[in-house]
């Protein structure tokens, strides 16, 4: 009987936002999310960071007027972030690759309208809106809290009796397509509201705190995050100081 090849393994390239010096990752929860999500799939990529005002000429021509990140597989071009991560995951699947999609599809919704209220919170020049606008951005933080506490159905199929969740991260206990897409916005947040709004997320969010502290502990994404400094810059020329 002949030998089965083995699976040739695809070409993959990934362009990303470069620091400001160049020599890292520049800050984009999009790029970094994709970044993430090639390392958890235990993929061979390449990273490609780009100044993008002055774009290698093959990104001109691969896709001209695109923005990052941009996912180059096998000589094809993609350039749609959700669109990307949907591929990788129906592309890069058991059993040569861990799937990433979560069990819960609460899990995937968790969180989803925290960046919006920074956003908000951050860039408000009205000093007489900054309570409000604090709170809100606070009451999205605790309803995040809340999830992360919350157990998981198969959390109580094994003890029925629990009361609060264990589990690492927001679908489990390993680091999932959600994860990819929420904790770099977080980092971001945890960054530019202590520098321009002396805000901390606070320790009695034990869920929360608790789910940074584990995510800080894996290299697929403490080290995809680009330094403060990166964070700091993009947000100087948006923030209205109170």
């Amino acid at each position: 009987m002949a030998q089965q090849k083995a699976p040739q393994k695809p070409k993959i390239e990934l362009f990303i936002k470069a620091s400001t010096d160049c020599e890292g990752v520049g800050s984009c929860p999009f790029c970094q999310r994709l970044f993430m999500i090639l390392w958890l799939k235990e993929a061979n990529f390449t990273i490609n960071t780009v100044n993008m005002n002055r774009a290698p000429e093959v990104l001109r021509t691969l896709a001209p007027g695109a923005q990052l990140p941009l996912l180059v597989y096998n000589s094809e071009v993609k350039t749609d972030t959700n669109k990307i991560e949907e591929f990788l995951e129906a592309t890069l699947s058991p059993p040569q690759y861990p799937k990433l999609a979560c069990k819960n599809r609460e899990s995937n919704t968790a969180g989803d309208d925290i960046f919006r209220k920074f956003s908000a919170y951050i860039k408000n020049p009205d000093p007489g809106s900054n309570e409000g606008l604090e709170r809100s951005f606070l009451i999205s933080l605790m309803k995040l809290d809340r999830f992360l506490l919350t157990p998981h159905p198969e959390e109580l199929d094994e003890n029925p009796n629990i009361t609060e969740s264990k589990r690492l991260f927001l679908d489990g206990n390993k680091l999932m397509l959600a994860d990819c897409n929420l904790l770099p916005k977080l980092n971001i947040i945890k960054v530019a509201c202590k520098e321009y709004r002396g805000f901390d997320i606070p320790e009695t969010l034990k869920g929360l705190t608790r789910y940074l502290r584990n995510a800080y502990e894996q290299e697929q994404f403490r080290l995809t995050c680009p330094n403060d400094s990166e964070i700091l810059r993009v947000y100087q020329s948006m923030v209205k100081h109170m």
